[in-house]
């Protein structure tokens, strides 16, 4: 009796105003994302430039505190994903679909090593590199879950693909803003924002294409990562800007030719069952 009383107590307790409090708030960012999904995606991006600007401008990439502060927003993110919940829906961790079709991404993989044509060159050295290489995995996360996860997902079901693509890819490269806003307003960031939009084709197609996410969080991680410890000279990025415009669009040409990993929202404005967020 006394053992079935107690039970009694910690459910009461489990399912009190703090309980009541969280399950409101998980149930109001579902409805966000269910009712209005890119203007949740807009505060998400908004969140991480409000987050990442500050520190980027007064500490850099190499600093505990631009590893603490993408942290924050990648626990954010994975927060809201395991609350909803959207891991599965998402492509999170999906196997590609796709793969030979999309000539099993060997173009976007050669892309991926441009930052180290020039060679190898530790931009930050001791605990200094691998906060810079901790961080720079984290930005791959982030910004594939927000411009591709939120925002392109978003857009395809409202809009159609040609609308996502083209919005989701841009706003990403302008997203590299960020690099000019903290302080770095430089010809070579103008030209990183072009690039940026380049690999933004690549990313949103291959994961409209494969249905895989995962693969598009490995690939910009690595681009990220290596950017730490490349040897730039003014050929080698005059070349890999110039090779990702140009192996980017032919690849994406290629992709358009199949057939969609997202079935059921190929027409713009068409009417779309709803999804499960279980999914």
């Amino acid at each position: 009796m006394a053992g079935k009383t107690v039970r009694m107590a910690l459910r009461t307790k489990m399912n009190g105003p703090a309980s009541g409090t969280v399950l409101k708030r998980r149930n109001a960012v579902k409805k966000l994302y269910e009712k209005k999904p890119v203007l949740f995606a807009v505060l998400f991006i908004v969140f991480y430039c409000a987050v990442t600007i500050p520190i980027r401008g007064e500490f850099g990439d190499g600093s505990i505190q631009s590893l603490i502060g993408l942290s924050v927003v990648s626990l954010a993110i994975a927060a809201v994903c395991s609350a909803i919940p959207l891991w599965k829906k998402l492509g999170v961790a999906a196997r590609a679909q796709n793969a030979r079709l999309c000539l099993y991404f060997i173009p976007m993989f050669i892309l991926a090593t441009g930052n180290v044509w020039g060679g190898f060159h530790l931009n930050y050295t001791g605990a200094a590199l691998w906060y810079a290489i901790g961080s720079m995995a984290l930005v791959g996360f982030v910004e594939e879950m927000i411009f591709r996860g939120f925002l392109f997902r978003a857009l395809l079901k409202k809009d159609g693909p040609k609308v996502a693509v083209i919005v989701s890819a841009v706003t990403f490269g302008i997203g590299h803003i960020v690099n000019l806003l903290a302080g770095m307003a430089t010809l070579e960031n103008l030209l990183t924002i072009v690039f940026a939009i380049a690999w933004g084709f690549v990313f949103t197609m291959v994961y409209y294409k494969s249905g895989s996410l995962l693969i598009c969080i490995i690939v910009h991680a690595v681009v990220d990562i290596l950017s730490m410890v490349a040897r730039e000279t003014l050929w080698s990025s005059a070349l890999y800007i110039g090779a990702t415009i140009v192996i980017g669009a032919v690849y994406c040409l290629w992709l358009k030719r199949l057939p969609s990993a997202f079935p059921g929202r190929e027409k713009a404005g068409a009417a779309q069952p709803e999804e499960s967020a279980e999914q």
